[in-house]
């Protein structure tokens, strides 16, 4: 089992940007895949960006793809998600999760065995 510690949620203005950190611990290795997720008041929760950790492959819904970045300091069994030009619409409880995967990762809850703690971003207008 892995453990994921989340941390970088807050308030944020619009159009400002924001940076959540996601580090991985409890194991060996660098095979595995990391999700981002998030869950607006009122909304089901939503796969928003991944990346496996040992070859760098990254998907993004496309509603985001141009304004989230997922990255990964390996090393550090860190990883991020940098958001920029933030709206209201962003205002949610995010989630990075994990799975052992090589070479893929899934925008789909359902794929990932461990979940870190969540943390609130709040965007004001």
């Amino acid at each position: 089992e892995m453990q994921l510690a989340q941390s970088g949620g807050g308030v944020v203005q619009a159009g400002g940007s924001l940076t959540l950190s996601c580090a991985v611990s409890g194991f060996g290795g660098d095979d595995y895949a990391v999700g981002w997720f998030r869950q607006a008041p009122g909304k089901e929760r939503e796969g928003i960006a991944c990346i496996g950790n040992s070859d760098g492959t990254t998907y993004y819904q496309d509603s985001v793809k141009d304004r989230f970045t997922v990255s990964t300091a390996t090393y550090k069994k860190t990883l991020y998600l940098h958001i920029v030009d933030l709206n209201p619409e962003d205002t949610a409880d995010y989630y990075c999760a994990a799975v052992w995967a090589a070479g893929v990762c899934f925008l789909t809850g359902r794929e990932y065995d461990d979940w870190g703690q969540g943390t609130q971003v709040t965007v004001s207008s």
